[in-house]
């Protein structure tokens, strides 16, 4: 028999088993990873990741193909998207949420 893991429980898995890591339902129905007052991302159920970036790295992930345009901030640098549809999607969502854990364990 086999089983299917959710989108979401994948990522919560991977990422609150990092030191430091709390996760929990935000103020609009996000459910947000964070270290300390840091946020690293958030979910919206299975289907999309939101994330802050440095305006560097933003584009660098946005030139790559990774991230698209926030849907609240359109045309703006540092907040970025990222939908679900597939597990290399699952992968690449837990990658950057790593990349902002590293960032902000690192300061």
């Amino acid at each position: 028999m086999t089983t299917t893991t959710s989108s979401s429980a994948q990522i919560t898995a991977e990422v609150t088993s990092w030191p430091g890591v709390e996760a929990g339902p935000g103020r609009r129905g996000e459910f947000a990873f964070k270290v300390g007052r840091n946020e690293l991302g958030h979910l919206h159920g299975d289907r999309s990741a939101h994330f802050f970036f440095s305006k560097e790295l933003w584009q660098e992930l946005f030139d790559d193909g990774r991230i698209v345009d926030h849907p609240v901030f359109p045309g703006k640098v540092g907040p970025a998207a990222r939908r679900i549809e597939n597990q290399d999607d699952v992968d690449d969502v837990i990658a950057m949420m790593r990349l902002n854990y590293d960032r902000f364990a690192a300061a």
